[in-house]
């Protein structure tokens, strides 16, 4: 049992949207908690339709996660570098990095737990290994950690920035210049909690930075690094200055071209230092073939 404790600094909204969108859980989750006496508002009980007022004391009291049997799949992994402590992969289009209410096979942890046959335990039986994420339809390097300790350092790094991911993503439109550094905060959308936006609203700052790498008549090729790791942050971050990832249906619109299964994004470097070594490390994945394919079509189409 975990407890979380929330000062309200909004009103009008209702208790179980307020809690869904601080806490990442499903509305239907929180309503079932608030029924079973396990949320209070300044120390008392109170309906799902309560209306929060600024200054309301939110206390949640959540049950532990129930431990679940993952079974390990013999899915293919395209490992980068791998010793007893650290594995780095490059993760592929379409493959969901931990399991979810509803999906416990299939996914890059299964993957894990056949090839590695154990793993860190810091994030409990449903994400074992897993120190970060990538969305399911970006490709590119992923770090996973096979101990606590290694799982402990790489977190920390991850908090300090010295572990730093760069990306490459196709976006709509012409940049007006070569280089952006976006500072906007990100929370959930209130209209759809599967998407987030940049919103002042319950939301945690968030910082990304752009170069031009390569301009096409209608697209433009980008590097983006990360100061923070928000979900779906250079997805939200290039729909917020009107220059969406291609193919991202989220976000933006089906990609003209061709199919590319999602957004054009790629998880192209990972630099770390590696927790026992202390060694510094720097991964890299090739663009996928499909995306060496859309940069191809849109080169042509300038010529």
């Amino acid at each position: 049992m975990r407890e979380e404790k929330m000062i309200c600094e909004t009103e009008g909204i209702r208790l179980d949207r307020f809690v869904s969108e601080q806490l990442d859980l499903s509305r239907s989750r929180i309503q079932q908690l608030i029924d079973d006496g396990q949320i209070l508002v300044n120390g008392k009980t109170v309906k799902s339709s309560y209306k929060v007022e600024t200054g309301d004391e939110i206390t949640a009291l959540i049950p532990d996660a129930q431990e679940i049997d993952l079974t390990p799949e013999d899915i293919p992994l395209d490992i980068l570098y791998e010793d007893s402590d650290i594995i780095v992969i490059n993760k592929p289009k379409g493959l969901i990095v931990h399991p979810a209410p509803g999906v416990y096979s299939g996914t890059l942890v299964n993957a894990l737990l056949y090839h590695c046959k154990d793993l860190s335990g810091i994030n409990g039986e449903i994400r074992p290994g897993i120190v970060h994420r990538i969305d399911k339809d970006t490709t590119g390097c992923l770090v996973a950690c096979k101990n606590d300790f290694a799982h402990e350092a790489i977190a920390a790094q991850l908090a300090d920035k010295t572990c730093s991911r760069r990306y490459m993503a196709l976006v709509m439109g012409s940049l007006e210049h070569d280089d952006l550094y976006i500072s906007a905060p990100i929370g959930r959308d209130p209209k759809d909690r599967q998407r987030m936006k940049v919103t002042e609203k319950n939301s945690r700052e968030a910082q990304t930075r752009v170069h031009v790498v390569e301009r096409f008549r209608t697209h433009t090729l980008v590097e983006c690094s990360l100061e923070t790791g928000r979900t779906h942050q250079i997805r939200v971050h290039m729909k917020y200055i009107g220059h969406p990832v291609v193919g991202d249906l989220k976000y933006g619109r089906k990609c003209r071209e061709m199919d590319t299964q999602g957004q054009v994004l790629h998880a192209f470097e990972l630099t770390l230092v590696h927790p026992r070594t202390k060694e510094k490390m720097v991964f890299h994945a090739p663009l996928p073939a499909y995306f060496e394919k859309l940069l191809e079509i849109y080169r042509k189409e300038d010529q």
